[in-house]
């Protein structure tokens, strides 16, 4: 039997509300949520968990929400938030979470457009970003508000009055239980509209469930495994992460509601299996950069011989390879012995599974982390594939390449470059105004990614960059972004990079310092200040990126080098407005912020 087939069957007439039922029955007093670290952590088992939903399941089917209604929560990561998802799962209603960092005018547009009845909101401060849009919003019946001073106006329903008493399930909930299918309608996922306006993804039981599965297949972990919750629940890869997948295999996920207390989460927790985007592996890499720094002398000779030997293994396999017998009993004695320290630094020591995805990362980063024996596998996907539709594993993978198509899932490459993609994990529709799902695949299945890329010999993909973001300078060349600024980003000093050059003579780029490890790389320089603004003038900055925009075009054509540059400060955030949630650029506000800098490099 194929690794498809497997999933497949193991994924058939499974639903969400069935397995949490599971989770309730076989593993009641398992850990399913940890809220907080340390003295301070609150733990839900899966029984527990499960009759929470129950309870607020008959809150909401009293208030009036139904199968095929849409429902928006706007709440930061705690145990409620996975209660509200979960009970209008069980009632057919599609869920939705919000990003925190949506405009007035954002949130306007995805509740018009979902049209949503019920509107759930944590306290005053998500109040306060959604008041000026309540009046506008026909369909809207109710506000759950989950703190009791959040607010009391008219339509407005407390929480915990909504939950009432906890109860064990009863014959009602188990009915609705029952009544889930696998191709149902599950949740609605909006993507964050760089190209436009934000789009309504809908996914059903099916593409979560086989994403999932999927996963555990191709890189089992261990039983009832840890994962540490941390990015938005409005990003499909932490709806999948920390929602539907520990559903699937009893997992017990630990919230990590502020990002910069990740690292002690991590160290507390000790996941079985991170997920990164770049930007988090790369502070991850500062972080460990600055550690084997401290090193005293002959500790750190010891470190770097068994790196050397982590990395020439690492290299071997992504080249497809054969791993001579002496070095692979090496690198297994000198890992475990002087390696699996240095990754318990920063709480991955047990980690049997690590991806990056959303963006490409550089090559330099990946095996800075090979070589600490932390191999960080690339996969790739949208929110319309349910997140990842190929996944690197340690069998195959290739430096720079996103992984095989999963299990069930079918990749090829269109005429004009554009990568497709059918299967499982491909997602229902795009929600229309009124309820409907609008199909986006072609007569055949096949779903255009937007993304250009490759399919080789061992049919590993690898992504150039995306259609529309494509450089086409006035000499007709095209050029792909994402590869000159990966490049770019090698550099420690740089947190951010963009390419500039569509229709113009020659590419530029614009330089965000990190603001966290341009201060660290200035001390360590002997730079007589650390503020940011100061760095970005100062002349051993420039000289350094001077150099680093050398190496780069070193490994670029000569259409695509770097002919000038500029440095800014940053920081580059969501909040300031020049990233996207999931921290990708958002080429039109940088575009229309920096046009004065940009046309200065073309003066």
């Amino acid at each position: 039997m194929t690794t498809a087939e497997q999933v497949n069957r193991a994924v058939e007439g499974l639903t969400i509300p069935a397995l949490l039922r599971r989770n309730a029955r076989d593993f009641p007093d398992h850990p399913a949520l940890t809220s907080g670290i340390g003295s301070k952590d609150t733990t839900w088992t899966w029984s527990r968990l499960r009759t929470e939903v129950a309870a607020l399941t008959r809150g909401l089917t009293a208030l009036g929400l139904g199968r095929g209604d849409r429902m928006l929560i706007s709440m930061s990561k705690r145990p409620e938030h996975w209660v509200v998802d979960l009970a209008a799962i069980h009632v057919g209603a599609l869920s939705c979470t919000t990003y925190d960092t949506l405009s007035t005018e954002q949130l306007r547009f995805i509740a018009q457009h979902s049209e949503a009845t019920v509107l759930v909101l944590e306290d005053r401060e998500q109040l306060r970003r959604w008041r000026p849009v309540l009046a506008e919003l026909p369909h809207l019946r109710a506000v759950i508000t989950v703190e009791p001073d959040a607010g009391s106006d008219p339509g407005f329903v407390d929480y915990a009055d909504l939950r009432g008493e906890p109860g064990p399930p009863d014959a009602a909930f188990e009915r609705l239980t029952d009544r889930a299918e696998p191709d149902s309608p599950l949740t609605v996922v909006y993507t964050s509209g760089t190209a436009g306006e934000p789009k309504g993804v809908v996914l059903t039981h099916r593409n979560v469930i086989h994403e999932s599965l999927m996963q555990d297949h191709l890189v089992p972990v261990a039983e009832h495994p840890r994962s540490v919750a941390y990015l938005p629940l409005a990003h499909i890869a932490e709806r999948v992460l920390g929602i539907y997948m520990p559903i699937c295999n009893a997992g017990h996920v630990t919230l990590c509601e502020d990002q910069a207390q990740l690292l002690p989460t991590l160290n507390a927790v000790r996941p079985h299996g991170f997920f990164g985007v770049p930007r988090v592996w790369e502070k991850l890499v500062a972080g460990m950069s600055a550690k084997l720094a401290a090193l005293p002398a002959e500790q750190a000779e010891a470190v770097e011989r068994a790196r050397e030997v982590a990395l020439e293994v690492f290299r071997l396999r992504s080249a497809d390879r054969a791993v001579p017998a002496e070095l692979a009993e090496r690198h297994r004695e000198l890992d475990e012995r002087v390696l699996r320290p240095l990754r318990a630094a920063i709480g991955l020591d047990d980690c049997a599974r690590a991806f990056s995805g959303a963006a490409p990362i550089p090559a330099a980063v990946l095996e800075f982390l090979a070589s600490a024996g932390l191999p960080v596998y690339e996969v790739w996907g949208l929110s319309e594939t349910t997140g990842a539709a190929t996944v690197s594993t340690p069998e195959v993978f290739a430096l720079g390449a996103v992984g095989r198509p999963g299990p069930g899932v079918q990749v090829r490459v269109a005429e004009d470059g554009e990568l497709l993609v059918r299967g499982l994990v491909v997602f229902a529709g795009y929600l229309r105004r009124g309820g409907s799902i609008a199909p986006a695949t072609d007569a055949d299945g096949w779903l255009p990614t937007g993304d250009i890329g490759t399919v080789d010999e061992r049919g590993i993909v690898a992504i150039t960059d995306r259609k529309k973001e494509l450089i086409i300078t006035a000499g007709g060349k095209n050029i792909a972004p994402t590869k000159v600024e990966s490049l770019l980003r090698a550099h420690p000093l740089v947190g951010h990079a963009v390419a500039i050059g569509d229709r113009r003579r020659y590419v530029t780029a614009l330089l965000v310092l990190d603001e966290e490890a341009a201060p660290a790389w200035a001390k360590s320089h002997g730079v007589d200040t650390t503020d940011l603004d100061e760095l970005a003038a100062h002349p051993e900055v420039r000289a350094a990126l001077e150099e680093a925009v050398h190496q780069a075009n070193q490994r670029l054509a000569r259409v695509e080098q770097v002919k000038d540059f500029r440095v800014l400060a940053g920081p580059w955030t969501p909040e300031s407005g020049e990233l996207t949630p999931k921290l990708s650029l958002r080429r039109k506000v940088i575009a229309e912020r920096c046009a004065a800098i940009v046309e200065g490099m073309y003066e």
